[in-house]
């Protein structure tokens, strides 16, 4: 008896062959993720978690294995398209350093038409010709089995675009962690086909539910109208808004006691008693939802995601800094973290920057003025060496755009959890009396000392070039500290007032002067921002909470119908 005959039958059948073949394919998967890995892409560590990833892996290999017809390196060919979208969503994500999404394919030829006609061709090239090559051999004599092997992914298509609700609910039971402030750690989590098949079916459902309020022609003149009601009055002063991250000022708590003032005495000329509050839409982290509210001027409500950002797709939501371009200034973000992060890059195209920068080391193949150089043991860029490196962008612009008024919005990094301090450069030098110690705390309030340093010499020289400005600088949110909400209530934080710990320091000076307002939300900081330029005309014709006590201010629910109107654009 022949060693063949021995052998059952279905070991040589297809299922085998492919599912053998489908083996080797994760495996050069694996190493071709750890080779992206390497250049700086999506972390490989939680690969073996990505259990729908590697089933769809498995089912499109024996699909496009099954539907072509006997060849040499047909188990070559077959891999060709799943290795395709990898590489499309890797080098996507090395490049322009966000997460690819089935709507970002709008994009391309925008993107070959930009580049020089060289590139523009390799990169036709190097998509075209593997899906050309794979497309004439497939076996078309068979429709029937093609059409079988086509079931599948059609399903899972029409899953997505016709009941995208059911299959986001599905698949959030079923995946496993879905990071809100990170597109990238969630592909990390769960792979790259099940992702843009979750981003798609979230961005369905929300532009369903938000089709209602979708009426582009209507949305963009009512733009124009604000634009034109507004540019009579515009005294075309320069704009500083600087977020600053998890930003807290120990003062406030109530019950703590120090070995000595925690504000820098620069600080504390600066700014003396004319420091306010804003009540923003988060405690402890989320800095998007903060980032959404102060640009967009609406309250970050959650209908459509936990963070708005990541609904966004880049079409024009005429925020803030959209107004401001269509008003003649230069609108510019510096963010001084990852550009994947809360969907950051499309959030801040649709919000209207005209440019936005990051450091390089996070975006080597984008223009920026920004880097981060050796932060050492603290982690994270320290406000003077951004605030250094802002000022010169400032300087450049004021030299290069004499006549273009310039819209500066900075977002810090510096301050994050867990705090860490160097020694060396930023010895702990206050104690704190407390009958409720709590470690990050003690860290936090020796940040607070060189932060306020820092600020105040950057405010100051921004003053020194720039002095009829106004000039904004808003905490993002309180940091969430070792045990989170119980340590502001236990040292009576704001004095336990409800929502004590949401509430954030806001500094304002107009024309180099200090001003206090009422108690803000954040985003009422546009409104801020409008009746500054306008010399008062905006908070004239429109209704403005700014001057308002807590009485008399609207709802936050009064603000619903505007959000779905944004949101409905945004996610266009």
């Amino acid at each position: 008896m022949s060693a063949r005959s021995i052998i059952p039958t279905w070991l040589g059948s297809f299922w085998v062959v492919a599912l053998l073949h489908g083996g080797v394919l994760v495996a050069v998967l694996y190493g071709y993720m750890l080779l992206m890995e390497g250049f700086g892409g999506f972390s490989t560590e939680n690969f073996t978690h990505q259990l729908i990833e590697l089933g769809l892996v498995l089912y499109l290999y024996a699909m496009s294995y099954a539907v072509l017809g006997s060849c040499r390196g047909r188990s070559v060919l077959a891999a060709l398209p799943l290795l395709l979208i990898y590489l499309v969503h890797d080098l996507f994500y090395l490049v322009f350093g966000k997460v690819f999404r089935l709507v970002n394919i709008a994009e391309f030829p925008e993107l070959v038409q930009i580049l020089p006609l060289g590139y523009s061709a390799l990169v036709v090239a190097a998509l075209c010709l593997p899906l050309g090559l794979f497309l004439l051999q497939v076996d078309y004599r068979r429709p029937r089995r093609l059409a079988l092997w086509l079931v599948p992914l059609a399903l899972v298509s029409v899953a997505v675009k016709a009941a995208p609700e059911a299959f986001a609910h599905s698949f959030e039971q079923l995946a496993a962690e879905i990071v809100k402030y990170s597109d990238g750690k969630s592909v990390e989590q769960n792979g790259r086909l099940a992702m843009l098949a979750y981003r798609e079916a979230q961005r369905t459902a929300a532009l369903e539910a938000l089709g209602p309020y979708r009426d582009r022609d209507r949305y963009e003149h009512e733009t124009a109208a604000l634009v034109y009601e507004l540019r009579p009055h515009g005294n075309r002063h320069n704009i500083h808004l600087i977020v600053l991250e998890s930003f807290l000022d120990p003062r406030l708590l109530r019950d703590l006691r120090f070995s000595s003032p925690p504000a820098h005495p620069a600080f504390d000329k600066l700014f003396g008693d004319k420091l306010g509050l804003s009540l923003g839409p988060v405690f402890g982290g989320s800095t998007a939802q903060a980032e959404f509210e102060v640009l967009c001027g609406v309250p970050a409500f959650e209908r459509f995601s936990s963070v708005e950002f990541n609904v966004f797709s880049g079409a024009a939501a005429h925020c803030l800094p959209g107004t401001l371009a269509d008003l003649g200034y230069r609108s510019v973000a510096s963010n001084t973290y990852k550009p994947n992060f809360f969907n950051a890059l499309p959030a801040y195209q649709g919000a209207g920057f005209t440019d936005s920068y990051f450091p390089e080391e996070f975006s080597a193949a984008r223009e920026t003025y920004l880097k981060i150089g050796n932060p050492g043991v603290e982690e994270y860029l320290f406000d003077r060496s951004l605030f250094e490196q802002n000022l010169q962008f400032v300087r450049a612009h004021r030299q290069e755009h004499p006549g273009q008024p310039l819209f500066n919005y900075v977002l810090t990094i510096y301050g994050h959890t867990p705090h860490l301090l160097d020694p060396e450069q930023r010895p702990e030098r206050i104690g704190l009396v407390s009958h409720y110690p709590d470690d990050h705390l003690q860290r936090a309030v020796n940040q607070f000392y060189y932060r306020t340093e820092a600020i105040a010499s950057y405010v100051n020289q921004l003053l020194e070039i720039d002095r009829d400005s106004l000039i904004i600088l808003v905490s993002d949110h309180v940091p969430p500290l070792r045990n989170g909400p119980n340590t502001y209530n236990a040292l009576r934080y704001l004095d336990n007032r409800k929502n004590s710990y949401y509430y954030n320091r806001i500094a304002i000076l107009e024309n180099g002067k200090a001003t206090v307002y009422p108690e803000l939300r954040h985003y009422e900081l546009p409104s801020v921002v409008l009746n500054y330029l306008s010399d008062g005309a905006y908070c004239r014709t429109h209704s403005c909470a700014l001057f308002l006590g807590k009485t008399q201010r609207v709802s936050r629910e009064a603000y619903a119908e505007r959000y779905l109107r944004l949101m409905a654009h945004a996610a266009q």
